[in-house]
């Protein structure tokens, strides 16, 4: 995220900050853009210490819904795919304006416009069908970034603006080892087994989540196959919604 264009953070008017909280932070991936566009200190904030540690200083433990900061803390309170992940993103979001002054952001992906296009042939279909089966069975809504505005809303925020980012990840010769070990990673249909209960919760019976991971193991062994003939590419292309306002 973020390697190329970064217009789409504009609005959060990082240049004019002077204390910024990321929250749901995790390794620091956003904290560390963050840092690179504003002058200001950049407080990193997750629930998760082992992932904090990662982030560097200034880092703080703590809950989104209990942020661990006064009030007007902050002129701007942050996050990175995090509303997507919460059961109540309103919760969340009220707690980002109790804690910012000024501005509160949050970058969140539409999961379920997600466009694969692959040389694998039905790749970017089971792919789709993997996601919407998975989107069913989590109890947090995965599309939430269209959407975000109408959560900023619901928790007393004004919308100032919106506009979408869209993050592509390409796989395609030279192949890098994060490339292999995610080919090998499907031929092994890992993220489905590591899912089935996510899957049955989401309406897939244990025979049709069998041959959704058959499938998927099919796929992963053409697209090794094809990695071996360098012919392997494929694109996946996420929308993420920047919406920013003010509580």
């Amino acid at each position: 995220m973020w390697a190329g264009d970064r217009a789409a953070l504009r609005p959060l008017s990082l240049p004019d900050r002077e204390r910024v909280v990321d929250v749901g932070a995790g390794t620091g991936e956003f904290t560390a853009v963050l840092r690179e566009e504003t002058p200001a200190p950049v407080v990193a904030c997750d629930a998760d210490p082992g992932l904090l540690a990662q982030a560097g200083a200034p880092a703080v433990v703590g809950d989104a819904l209990r942020l661990p900061f006064r009030d007007d803390a902050a002129d701007l309170v942050a996050c990175q795919a995090l509303l997507v992940n919460l059961p109540d993103p309103e919760a969340a979001v009220r707690e980002f304006g109790r804690v910012s002054a000024d501005l509160v952001a949050a970058v969140e992906p539409d999961n379920g416009a997600v466009a694969v296009e692959s040389t694998v042939g039905g790749e970017s279909a089971l792919a789709e069908s993997a996601r919407e089966a998975y989107a069913a069975g989590v109890p947090s809504d995965v599309t939430l970034g269209a959407d975000a505005a109408d959560v900023f809303a619901d928790a007393g925020l004004t919308v100032l603006e919106g506009t979408t980012y869209y993050h592509t990840r390409v796989v395609e010769p030279p192949y890098s080892e994060r490339a292999l070990a995610g080919a090998q990673a499907k031929a092994r249909a890992t993220r489905i087994r590591e899912a089935r209960a996510t899957l049955r919760a989401g309406g897939l019976s244990p025979d049709e989540i069998d041959a959704l991971e058959a499938d998927w193991k099919a796929m992963g062994r053409a697209a090794i196959e094809q990695i071996q003939r360098g012919e392997y590419r494929r694109s996946e292309v996420v929308p993420f919604h920047v919406t920013v306002g003010r509580a």
